[in-house]
């Protein structure tokens, strides 16, 4: 950060009241948080192997009469 850019937020940091260090911190705790609730959600992990074994044994045996 630049020392003109750091004068600045050390204005805005003032106006509000609050130090600095904390309104730096305050910042990117919001960039962050503005960051995640851009992030889609993970898609869905399709079932294993195991899984879908577990699956196909549960079912009832499908007779071909």
């Amino acid at each position: 950060m630049t020392e003109s850019q750091r004068a600045y937020e050390a204005k805005r940091a003032a106006k509000n009241g609050v130090s600095l260090d904390k309104w730096l911190q305050s910042k990117e705790q919001e960039k962050k948080a503005a960051t995640e609730a851009k992030l889609p959600p993970a898609p869905a992990k399709p079932p294993g192997f195991f899984s879908r074994l577990m699956d196909r044994a549960h079912k009832p045996i499908k007779s071909k009469i």
